[in-house]
């Protein structure tokens, strides 16, 4: 298992889109500041290689972000840990599912574990529930 913390709060969907909306220059600059963020933090994260399952632990200061809002930035990580060269594909021989949690009154962050797709048996994520 690996696991790893983005400290920091990441745009969420609504903000996403927001930007976008402006021009596409702006949500292109979004979406890199998100990356560059994530990547600065991945230094030590070893290469994510295999069939995993990735669970995020969504860190908010409260409840004002709806979870599919928050946990919409899984993408700039996905792609974040492709760049960095941890990451060889967000595809589906690479990500066997992904779950997501959330814990409030928290620093904001996100938590990630990546388990082995035959290491996690049984729940959300495992291999042919997602």
């Amino acid at each position: 298992m690996i696991v790893f913390d983005i400290e920091g709060r990441l745009p969420g969907c609504n903000e996403y889109i927001a930007e976008c909306r402006k021009n596409a220059h702006a949500g292109a600059k979004c979406k890199a500041d998100a990356e560059s963020m994530i990547m600065w933090q991945l230094g030590t994260v070893p290469k994510i290689e295999g069939e995993v399952i990735f669970r995020f632990e969504w860190r908010e200061k409260n409840r004002r972000r709806d979870k599919d809002n928050v946990a919409f930035a899984k993408k700039f990580i996905f792609d974040a840990l492709q760049k960095a060269g941890k990451l060889e594909n967000d595809g589906n021989r690479n990500v066997a599912g992904f779950e997501d949690t959330f814990i409030y009154g928290a620093s904001e962050g996100v938590r990630v574990y990546v388990y082995a797709a035959d290491e996690q048996e049984g729940g959300a994520g495992a291999k042919g529930q997602c």
